[in-house]
């Protein structure tokens, strides 16, 4: 596995957590095993496709790249809570911009 693919599944995990948190509080700490779960393991997936070994493009394509990721991915979850958890969909958008911003920052 390569460093930039060791790095976004490590960004992927640590997001989670952040969204895992960000779900608890939300929520009033009452939300389910398996959706805080279902929301962490998302975050995993985002990691692992941004983390692939895409082709170097410009910094702001790669961004570009991350948000379409996050958008997509984050789709999966947010059609699976019935369209009702907006801020979490969007935060998966937030997070693939993060995690190539990241990624492409550690490659100069």
């Amino acid at each position: 596995m390569n460093r930039r693919m060791t790095e976004s599944l490590i960004g992927g995990v640590l997001l989670g957590i952040v969204c895992v948190i960000g779900a608890y509080v939300r929520s009033g700490f009452t939300a389910s095993p398996v959706f805080v779960f279902s929301l962490w393991y998302n975050r995993v997936i985002l990691g692992l496709l941004v983390g692939a070994p895409w082709p170097k493009v410009a910094r702001n394509k790669a961004l570009l790249r991350g948000a379409l990721f996050g958008l997509l991915v984050s789709f999966a979850f947010y059609s699976s809570t019935g369209f009702v958890d907006l801020v979490s969909f969007l935060a998966g958008v937030v997070y693939g911009v993060i995690l190539e911003g990241w990624l492409s920052r550690l490659e100069k």
